[in-house]
C-alpha cells in the first residue's frame, strides 16, 4: 500500500491555520499499531514521533495479528517518506503532503512530520514510578511543551492510563478520534422510524396504493420523507401500520407493508416473532433482495434464534443458500483456557455454544423423540459450518447464508475482509451488542460493528434493526435492566 493510494479519511480539524495556531501532535505506539495511517490524518498540524515509539513499534513487527501487520504498514510509510531525505530535512521535519489527495476534493495533508533526533532534558523527575516507555514518552512531550511555548503540545494515545498520568504531570493528552465513525453511539440508526400524530394529515394527501403479488405497497409524498432511508422500518402505533420504506424517488418514498412473523402461520422454522423489533428482523432476514444485515441488541433479544432460523428456513425449506456458516471472534469472557485440539471446527466449537443451545430450541418440537432429535441435529450439522476467521483471507463464498457472531469485537478493517468475502448468491448478517465489547482499544464509536451500520445505511440492498426487548427470562430480563 503505496502512500499515493491510500484512502485515508482526515480528522476534523480546523482547515485554516492562524499565527498562533500552530499544534504539535506525539504519537503514542498504540495509536499507530491501531490505525498505520493515523500520520496522515492530523491536516495541517505537525506531528513528533519520539524514539521510544519507534523501539516499541520494532518490537511489534513480527507475528500475524492485525497490530503486527498495521506495525508493518507505519514502516513502510516511514520509510517511504524518508527515501532520499537528508540529516538536514530530517531535522527541519518531513513534509507529508502527497501528489494525491487523501480524499476526493480535500487537501492532502499539509503538516510535518519529526522525529527525536536528540535527547531532549524535561521537567519530569527520573525517579517518578510507571513504565518505562510511558515515562519517556511523557518526558519527550514535556520538554516539547518546554521548547515550543508558542505551540499547543498534546499527546495523542488510546491508552487510558497514559492520559490520566499526562494530565497528572501537566501534559495535555488527547485520545485518538480519527477512527471513530460517528460521534455518540446513541446517534447510531435503530432502523425503525415512529410515525409522528399528525403524519398523515401531511401526507396522506394523494397517497397512492396498489397490490403486487399479494404485498401491499403505498406512495407518499411530504417533508418527512426526506429523512428516510431505504430498508428503513416506519409504523404507526394508531392504526397498526408497519411497512418498510422499498424505494426513494422523486421526492416520494414508496413504503410496502411488512410481512407479520408473529402468527404461527407465518413461523420461520417455528420461531415466531414476540414484538416489532423481531417482526421487523425476520423481514430483513427472509428478504431475498437485501444481501446485508445487522443487527443490534442486549442479551436475550434473540438475535442469534432468529438468524439461524431465517438460515435454516431459506437454506433446507427454500433451498436458497446452499450452507450456512458461522464465525465469531474467538475473544474470551474470563482467563484463556490454552490449545484446543483437533480440526478447525472443533477448535472452535467451544466458541460456538450460542449456536448449540439455539439449535436445541429449534429442534426440541420435532417429533421422533430422542432420536428423531438425534437425527435432526445430525442433518443440521451437516449444513452448518463453523469456521476461524484467522482463515477467511482470500476466500469466496458462493450462496452462502453467513452469520457473524460477536461482531462487536471485530476491528473495521477486519469487517471490511470479512464482507468482502461474500460471492453472488450470499447474504450475510452480523450481530452484536456494542455494549459488550472485549477487543482492546476498541470503544462503541470505533467498532467495527458500528463502522458497517454507518457506511451501509441507505444502501439499497442493506438492512439494521436495533432489538430493544429482552425474550429469554423474567430473570435475565431483570438482570439486564438492574445488574
Amino acid at each position: 500500500m503505496s502512500l499515493r493510494q491510500r484512502p485515508a479519511r482526515r480528522v476534523g480539524a480546523p482547515t485554516r491555520k492562524r499565527t498562533g495556531d500552530r499544534r504539535i501532535f506525539v504519537l503514542d505506539t498504540n495509536v499507530l499499531m491501531h490505525d498505520p495511517t493515523a500520520i496522515f490524518r492530523f491536516d495541517e498540524h505537525d506531528l513528533y514521533i519520539p524514539m521510544t515509539v519507534l523501539e516499541e513499534l520494532d518490537a511489534g513487527k513480527k507475528g500475524l495479528s492485525e497490530s503486527a501487520r498495521n506495525v508493518r504498514q507505519v514502516s513502510r510509510f516511514l520509510d517511504e517518506l524518508m527515501q532520499g531525505a537528508t540529516k538536514t530535512q530530517i531535522d527541519r521535519g518531513l513534509p507529508l503532503a502527497t501528489e494525491t489527495p487523501l480524499d476526493r476534493g480535500r487537501r492532502p495533508p499539509a503538516g510535518r512530520l519529526f522525529f527525536q533526533t536528540a535527547l531532549l532534558e524535561s521537567a519530569l523527575p527520573d525517579s517518578l514510578p510507571g513504565h518505562g516507555a510511558d515515562n519517556a514518552i511523557l518526558a519527550n512531550t514535556l520538554a516539547l511543551q518546554q521548547k515550543f511555548r508558542d505551540a499547543r503540545v498534546t499527546l495523542v494515545s488510546k491508552d487510558i492510563n497514559l492520559r490520566i498520568k499526562a494530565a497528572i504531570v501537566g501534559v495535555h493528552a488527547e485520545d485518538y478520534s480519527s477512527d471513530k465513525t460517528i460521534e455518540d453511539a446513541d446517534l447510531l440508526s435503530s432502523g425503525v422510524q415512529k410515525l409522528p400524530a399528525n403524519f398523515w394529515e401531511r401526507h396522506g394527501k394523494g397517497m397512492e396504493s396498489w397490490q403486487h403479488q399479494s404485498r401491499t405497497y403505498y406512495r407518499l409524498r411530504g417533508p418527512a420523507i426526506e429523512e428516510w432511508q431505504p430498508n428503513q422500518f416506519v409504523h404507526d402505533e394508531g392504526n397498526g401500520l408497519e411497512a418498510i420504506v422499498r424505494k426513494l424517488e422523486g421526492g416520494a418514498a414508496i413504503l410496502e407493508l411488512t410481512v407479520d412473523y408473529r402468527t404461527e402461520r407465518n413461523s420461520v422454522w417455528g420461531v415466531a416473532a414476540r414484538n416489532r423489533e423481531q417482526n421487523f428482523a425476520l423481514n430483513l432476514l427472509m428478504d431475498p433482495q437485501i444481501d446485508f444485515v445487522t443487527i443490534l441488541g442486549p442479551a436475550g433479544t434473540g438475535k442469534t434464534l432468529l438468524t439461524l432460523a431465517a438460515g435454516l428456513a431459506q437454506t433446507l425449506d427454500q433451498n436458497r443458500f446452499s450452507e450456512i456458516i458461522m464465525t465469531r471472534v474467538t475473544i474470551p469472557l474470563g482467563e484463556d483456557i490454552g490449545f484446543l485440539p483437533g480440526t478447525e471446527e472443533e477448535k472452535m466449537e467451544p466458541w460456538m455454544g450460542a449456536l448449540m443451545d439455539n439449535l436445541e430450541v429449534l429442534t426440541q418440537s420435532h417429533a421422533g423423540g430422542s432420536w428423531g432429535r438425534a437425527a435432526t441435529n445430525d442433518l443440521l450439522r451437516n449444513r452448518i459450518k463453523i469456521r476461524s476467521l484467522n482463515f477467511m483471507r482470500g476466500r469466496t463464498f458462493l450462496n452462502r447464508f453467513i452469520i457473524v457472531d460477536e461482531a462487536q469485537n471485530l476491528t473495521p478493517k477486519q469487517m471490511k475482509a470479512l464482507v468482502t468475502r461474500a460471492g453472488p448468491g450470499t447474504k450475510m448478517v452480523c450481530l452484536g451488542n456494542i455494549a459488550q465489547i472485549d477487543t482492546p482499544y476498541l470503544t462503541e464509536t470505533t467498532s467495527g460493528l458500528t463502522y458497517v451500520v454507518n457506511r451501509f445505511h441507505g444502501w439499497a440492498h442493506g438492512g439494521h434493526i436495533t432489538l430493544v426487548r429482552g425474550e429469554r427470562s423474567r430473570l435475565a430480563d431483570y438482570a439486564s435492566e438492574t445488574l
